[in-house]
């Protein structure tokens, strides 16, 4: 009766040879046998699959080193170790079968002894692989489980703190979603541009989607008496209210540090905070940057901030209608806006009005 769990297929067309190696392989480990080399094939892809296949080289319609190479062609077999057993002698056949993926050699007449400890030492090889090999899926699967952990904590960060600013700004909620959804449109349009397709790669463009929605993150720290003002703002509270950009950025900064390690989300979305106020031609603000020194993802959202804010309703102004919106986005092509991510912006203008219907404030 086998003592021991792992299997070892058999394959040789003599019956005589099969009941040797089964008589003294059989007291340790379970044994399946093969007369031929494709009734082999067709055993190992069985479940359990064997954990060793003891192989003879001379066999009649398909010899073992044809056996050995279509084990090692298929997926499901290929990693099972092969020993050759075979009365040939010569080095160039040990040498052929070696140079085809068997793991050893025994040659006929067999010592029972020396089989049998060939085999354990490959048994013993074979074990150690596994376990190295289950160790390392679980170790993948515990990084890829951690990471997805952490994405979803990211996630869910962003999305409290923008909560957080729509407690402040009660059309923030869909105003978020909208930006969000133009930037990521705006960014795939662009994504083999001459100009953009080096910055523009799909990780790029899912940072520059996940930190979008902390662009007004600095309207915390605007007063209710300015921030839900139902007119029109004063110069000096228009000078406080365009202080958001740098409160935003400086917010953000202020995170970094806490966690004394860059996050690429965390860059662009101060990025994005500092300077989504700044216009091609130098005219914006806080800093007044004018063309490529602007940072792309400030620059998509410059246009997709300004689409939404026309478009729709505040508590100081009405919406106006896209087509109308859609001639002052190309009024300020190569002024307000890259002219490029204008450009973007027309041919994808459908699609644009499609994200406007789908987020429907209220």
């Amino acid at each position: 009766m086998a003592i021991n769990s792992q299997t070892i297929l058999i394959v040789d067309d003599a019956a005589t040879n099969l009941a040797v190696l089964n008589i003294h392989l059989s007291k340790e480990y379970k044994v399946r046998a093969a007369n031929s080399g494709q009734r082999a094939l067709d055993m190992a892809i069985l479940e359990p699959r064997p954990d060793l296949i003891l192989l003879d080289i001379m066999m009649p319609e398909m010899s073992g080193y044809e056996v050995l190479k279509r084990l090692k062609d298929n997926p499901v077999t290929k990693h099972i170790p092969v020993i050759f057993i075979t009365a040939m002698e010569s080095e160039s056949d040990e040498h052929k079968g070696l140079q085809l993926g068997a793991v050893d050699y025994i040659t006929k007449p067999i010592k029972p002894l020396v089989m049998l400890a060939r085999v354990k030492a490959q048994l013993n090889l074979k074990f150690a692989q596994d376990f190295l090999h289950s160790k390392n899926d679980f170790l993948e699967a515990e990084i890829e489980r951690r990471m997805a952990e952490n994405q979803v904590i990211q996630n869910v960060s962003i999305r409290a703190l923008a909560h957080l600013a729509e407690t402040r700004d009660p059309e923030t909620g869909e105003h978020i979603k909208r930006t969000q959804s133009y930037i990521e449109l705006l960014a795939k349009q662009l994504q083999n541009h001459p100009r953009f397709r080096e910055t523009l790669t799909d990780h790029y463009i899912s940072l520059l989607t996940k930190s979008a929605p902390l662009h007004d993150i600095g309207k915390v720290g605007i007063p209710d008496s300015i921030l839900l003002k139902p007119n029109s703002l004063s110069d000096d509270e228009w000078k406080i209210m365009r202080t958001h950009a740098a409160l935003g950025a400086h917010a953000i900064e202020l995170t970094e540090k806490d966690i004394n390690q860059p996050l690429e989300f965390l860059a662009l979305a101060k990025e994005i905070a500092q300077w989504h106020h700044e216009k091609w031609d130098g005219s914006g603000y806080p800093d007044g940057l004018a063309g490529d020194d602007i940072p792309i993802s400030a620059r998509f959202m410059a246009l997709a901030d300004v689409f939404d804010a026309i478009t729709t309703k505040r508590i100081y102004k009405e919406a106006i209608p896209l087509d109308e919106a859609k001639e002052i986005i190309i009024a300020g092509r190569g002024q307000h806006f890259d002219p490029d991510i204008v450009d973007a912006f027309l041919s994808s203008f459908n699609e644009f009005t499609e994200i406007y219907l789908r987020f429907q404030a209220g």
